[in-house]
C-alpha cells in the first residue's frame, strides 16, 4: 500500500476528523472563555477587594535596565489562567455529565413487594404426584 494511499485511509477515518473538529471548537470555548474571564468576570472581581487588575498583578524579581527587560512572575496571569481552566473543566463536566444521562436507560420503576411465585398449574401438581407415586413404588 503506497504512504499516500495509507494516509489517505487514516485521515480519512470518522474517528480522526470527529477529533479534528472538537480540538476546532476547544480553541475556539478557549478563547471565548478567556474573554469571559478576562474582561467579564476579572473585572467585578477586582473591583470587589480594592480595584486589584489582576492582569497586572506580578513579582518583580529584577527592575528593567537599559539592555535588559524586567523579569517578573506575573501571578496575576496565572490567576486568570487558573479561572479560564476552572471555567472549562466545569463546562466539560456539564457537557459530559448531560450525554451520561442521555444514554442511560430509564429506570424501571421499583416494585414495592416482590410478586410470588405463579401457583403450579393442575397438570403440573397431577405429573408431581404420578412422579412421587412412582418414587415410592420403586423403594419397594
Amino acid at each position: 500500500m503506497s504512504f499516500l494511499k495509507e494516509f489517505k485511509e487514516f485521515a480519512m477515518k470518522g474517528n480522526v476528523i470527529d477529533m479534528a473538529v472538537g480540538v476546532i471548537i476547544g480553541a475556539a470555548f478557549g478563547k471565548i472563555t478567556t474573554s469571559l474571564v478576562g474582561d467579564v468576570i476579572m473585572p467585578p472581581l477586582g473591583l470587589l477587594i480594592g480595584g486589584v487588575d489582576f492582569s497586572q498583578l506580578a513579582i518583580t524579581l529584577k527592575e528593567a535596565s537599559e539592555a535588559d527587560p524586567a523579569v517578573v512572575i506575573a501571578y496575576g496571569k496565572f490567576i486568570q489562567t487558573l479561572v479560564d481552566f476552572l471555567i472549562i473543566a466545569f463546562a466539560v463536566f456539564l457537557g459530559i455529565k448531560t450525554v451520561n444521562r442521555l444514554k442511560r436507560e430509564p429506570e424501571a420503576p421499583a416494585a414495592a413487594e416482590p410478586e410470588a411465585p405463579p401457583a403450579p398449574s393442575s397438570e403440573e401438581v397431577l405429573l408431581s404426584e404420578i412422579r412421587d407415586l412412582l418414587k415410592e413404588q420403586s423403594k419397594r
